[in-house]
């Protein structure tokens, strides 16, 4: 799980792609807490062969990867 809430763009995008890279997951799960984070976690995942489903948590906002 990467917990990316406090941090702005392009931080969150960041921390996802060294997860990536580093043990390549079939799942992910990722939490942030702004829309910007979401839309630009959500692009870099989907480039990366991942599908990205969204669920809004009051506020913050759990983004699950899955190739």
């Amino acid at each position: 799980m990467v917990d990316a809430r406090g941090y702005s763009c392009p931080t969150p995008v960041i921390m996802v792609q060294k997860a990536v890279k580093g043990s390549a997951p079939g799942t992910l799960e990722v939490l942030v807490d702004n829309q910007c984070s979401v839309e630009n976690v959500t692009r870099f995942a989907r480039n990366a062969g991942y599908s990205v489903q969204v669920s809004d948590l009051n506020g913050d906002f759990r983004l699950t990867l899955t190739r």
